[in-house]
């Protein structure tokens, strides 16, 4: 009788085999997708808050559906099929007004000059303190409603 011997790689590749083929129970729905994502931009927070918008006037989901409704994909973006998450960091006065607004984070095609001309067309309540904060912006491709370039 022959024995069979395993490798530590190959019993790591089965183990793993195993692993993926078996269910995982308590497996959350997939989210459903909010009339903000539908046009797809900034809107992929399900369940995250933004501190800052809840000086926005409505809250985070009329801040995300203002940034929705004027976000435009950039025509480089889109011909590079170009998409993912810029971050806009800056800091919210007492008086309501915005200072020190950067781009934290981009992915290029003109996406993150587009982030921060949304982004400072923005209109914030006063808060008792200044605050700092960042604001996640999202741009997605192959979205029915997706915005268009003009």
């Amino acid at each position: 009788m022959k024995k069979l011997l395993l490798t530590p790689l190959a019993l790591g590749g089965l183990l793993a085999t195993a692993q993926a083929q078996t269910p995982k129970p308590n497996t959350p729905p997939p989210a459903q997708t909010t009339p903000a994502q539908a046009q797809g931009t900034g809107l992929n927070h399900v369940g995250q808050d933004i501190p800052v918008a809840a000086y926005y006037e409505g809250g985070q989901e009329a801040m995300y559906a203002f940034i929705a409704k004027e976000l435009k994909y950039p025509l480089l973006a889109k011909r590079n099929r170009i998409q993912g998450r810029c971050i806009v960091s800056f800091t919210l006065n007492t008086d309501g007004t915005m200072q020190g607004i950067k781009l934290v984070k981009q992915v290029g095609g003109g996406t993150g000059e587009e982030a921060l001309r949304v982004v400072r067309l923005l209109k914030f309540k006063k808060p008792e303190y200044p605050i700092l904060t960042s604001l996640p912006i999202d741009f997605k491709l192959g979205v029915t409603g997706a915005n268009t370039v003009e």
